[in-house]
Parts: structure tokens; C-alpha cells; sequence
């Protein structure tokens, strides 16, 4: 019994049979994910250079412009827009208008990820953005509409410069009660040309390119006053405006004709 002999020890396992399981799934995950990643990122370039073979040249933006002017009964091109306008313009619209490349890509991506799963669209389009949809889209809708436009945004952002984008904007949009384009619009709810356009009555007809049906100053006042607050409390929050200077414009009455005195 004395000379029992010791039980044999099991040897040690070899260290990779030592690492942790969990380890080895997350290498596994890691590489899979960067795999995916990398399929994405190139099927978003082949895409993003299809798109910008297929869609069409910029330069036929001021040609489209001068069509829809035309078939609204409006001189083609109009007087440079001033900065009673532009100012409330990109302070709602678009506030990084004069930093980004025609395209807000957080905003983008946002808006792409809303659609995949299902959230709410935050919106986010770029004046370039809107641009191309008054010019090339109209009544068009859809994700393969939007990428289109988002393309087309890059195209116009590195053919025109900020302010031929924001005459281009001011010539095709619609501001409600039956006005196109920013001197039609100035001529017919105040009597006068856009030269002479007040920061109120700007900041008015920058806020209802929005929704002309909804915030049009003669049929839904309340509304378009509320739009009118919205738009100033823009321009105050990226400092096109002070407080003092705020209040001062919301004090003042928009100047709005009667019909029968509309024109210029």
C-alpha cells in the first residue's frame, strides 16, 4: 500500500484550446462585419457612378428653368434675388447651404436609414436637393427619385455657384396663391419688386415655399404666421438677425395688396 504510485496528471491543453470561446466569436463577427461593410461600401460606389452617368448634365438646369418660366407666364431670367430673402431662405431651409457640397450627408444617411427601417424621415434636403427635384423630378417620388436628386445636388453644386443656386431656387419655386417664381410672388402679395421686399415680407415668402397650401398668407393666416415666427426664430438662431431686430420684424404688418392691386 506504501508503494502506491502517484495517478497520472492530465497534460495541459495547448493554448489556443485555452482561449475563451466568446474571443473567437467576436473575430469571427468582426471579420464578417468588415466583409459586409466592404460589399456595401462598394456597391455603393458602382451605384453612385451608374447614377451619375444616368442622370442628366447640370447645365441644363438654367434651360429648365427658362421652360417653367415660360409655361407660368414669367420673365426669364428675373433680378438677382436679395438678401432679405436669401438670408430667412437658408436659415430654414438649409443652414449649412454655404459650407456643404450640395448635400447634407448626415442628413442623407439619416433619411436612408429611416427608409430601411421603417422610422421617420427627418427630412433634410439640401436647397441643391430641392433644386433638382423643382428642375428634374417634378411630381416624381419614390428612393430611386431621391438618389437621383442627391446626385443631381452634386452636379449643380460644382456647376453653379451659392448664389446662381439660390436665383435658380427663387426663379422655379412656388410661393402659394397661384405665384411662381420671387418677383411674381413680391409683385403680387405687396405691390412691389423683390429689390424692395422688407426682412418681413422676405422671411414670409421664404417660409412659404414649404407648403404653399398650407401657410399661403391669404387663405390661412394663422398659419402663416406661425411659419412667419418659425422662420425669424431661424434667423435669429444662426445670427442673420438679433433679438431686438427679430421682434422689430414680427411688429410690422407684411404689407399684403388687394388683389386688384397686385402687380409691379
Amino acid at each position: 500500500m506504501g508503494n502506491t504510485r502517484p495517478l497520472p496528471q492530465p497534460e495541459a491543453a495547448p493554448a489556443w484550446r485555452q482561449r475563451p470561446l466568446s474571443t473567437s466569436r467576436a473575430r469571427r463577427r468582426l471579420k464578417r462585419a468588415t466583409i459586409t461593410l466592404a460589399v456595401i461600401v462598394v456597391i455603393a460606389v458602382i451605384g453612385s457612378t451608374a447614377l451619375w452617368v444616368a442622370t442628366p448634365s447640370a447645365s441644363e438646369a438654367t434651360q429648365l428653368a427658362a421652360e417653367q418660366a415660360r409655361s407660368h407666364g414669367i420673365a426669364y431670367p428675373g433680378p438677382r434675388v436679395p438678401p432679405n430673402f436669401t438670408r430667412p431662405l437658408v436659415a430654414t431651409e438649409d443652414h449649412r447651404f454655404y459650407a456643404e457640397p450640395g448635400v447634407d450627408v448626415l442628413a442623407v444617411g439619416r433619411v436612408v436609414w429611416a427608409k430601411l427601417t421603417g422610422g421617420t424621415d427627418q427630412g433634410g434636403a439640401t436647397l441643391e436637393q430641392q433644386l433638382a427635384k423643382l428642375l428634374y423630378t417634378p411630381n416624381q417620388s419614390g428612393i430611386s427619385v431621391e438618389l437621383k436628386q442627391v446626385v443631381l445636388a452634386f452636379k449643380l453644386n460644382a456647376a453653379y455657384s451659392k448664389s446662381q443656386i439660390l436665383d435658380l431656387y427663387a426663379e422655379v419655386a412656388y410661393y402659394g396663391h397661384g405665384y411662381y417664381g420671387l418677383e411674381q410672388a413680391s409683385c403680387g402679395y405687396f405691390g412691389h419688386p423683390v429689390a424692395d421686399l422688407t426682412v418681413t415680407q422676405g422671411a414670409m415668402l421664404a417660409g412659404v415655399v414649404n407648403a404653399p397650401s398650407v401657410d399661403d398668407p391669404i387663405n390661412d393666416p394663422v398659419n402663416a404666421r406661425a411659419r412667419l415666427e418659425h422662420v425669424i426664430a431661424r434667423m435669429v438662431a444662426v445670427g442673420y438677425l438679433t433679438s431686438a431686430q427679430a421682434a422689430r420684424a414680427l411688429s410690422v404688418p407684411l404689407g399684403i395688396v388687394a388683389r386688384d392691386q397686385a402687380g409691379c
